[in-house]
């Protein structure tokens, strides 16, 4: 079984709250990703990812340094990020260079105007063809904050016949991030990454009990403290 089976195969738990420290801290990407982003900043989130035992989420640029600062860091990057908008050729390659770096896992930002335009083919074809280019597990961002209930839906859907290991609600630069309702509609499709606002532990727990597995925050030690065993 490739690690993308592994994530795809991942599961709503029962009681977040149960979740001792450390099997809560494992569910948070810890993220920096921001247009002014510095190696130094991504070194700070990984010493915290590494401390807390969480993920670290971080530009695609940085990979390589990422990996070799802090090996033991299971180390997500960004695709087409953050509108989606590149060639499929440009996402496929950029996959494929994140992969070489060292990347662990990719998170996929859909093309929401080809979403919208209903060219859900398109959409479909080109998160299939990216999965297929590399061994790693795809979190499909969708950005929901875009997207009616029906474009959601078809985005979830496109995502999972695609092979996506998960869909992520959103990049954090829209307006608008994870809620309750989108966690609960999506996670009939897949697994999900509630990204986008979460910055306590009460709310990464609600995210958790609506059905995400993953938690996508830049205040990622900041939740993580907030566990009753912190």
């Amino acid at each position: 079984m490739t690690d993308a089976d592994d994530a795809a195969d991942a599961h709503a738990i029962d009681d977040p709250t149960s979740l001792s420290l450390g099997e809560f801290a494992a569910t948070i990407d810890h993220t920096v990703l921001g247009p002014e982003t510095t190696l130094a900043d991504v070194e700070r989130v990984l010493d915290e990812a590494a401390e807390h035992g969480m993920n670290a989420c971080i530009p695609p640029c940085y990979v390589a340094e990422a990996v070799e600062y802090a090996p033991d860091v299971t180390t997500a990057t960004v695709i087409g990020f953050p509108h989606g908008q590149h060639t499929p050729a440009a996402k496929r390659a950029e996959a494929e260079d994140a992969w070489r770096a060292g990347a662990d896992e990719l998170d996929l930002v859909i093309n929401v105007g080809r979403l919208k335009a209903g060219d859900d083919d398109t959409v479909r074809e080109e998160i299939a063809e990216i999965v297929a280019a590399v061994p790693l597990p795809v979190k499909v961002i969708i950005e929901t904050a875009l997207l009616t209930d029906e474009e959601k839906r078809r985005a979830c859907a496109a995502a999972r016949d695609a092979d996506a290991a998960m869909v992520k609600t959103a990049t954090g630069f829209a307006d608008g991030g994870a809620t309750v309702a989108d966690v609960e509609l999506m996670s009939e499709y897949l697994p999900v990454k509630a990204s986008g606002g979460v910055g306590s532990y009460e709310e990464a727990i609600a995210m958790l009990d609506a059905g995400a597995v993953r938690i996508g925050a830049s205040s990622g030690a900041a939740i993580v403290s907030g566990h009753p065993d912190a």
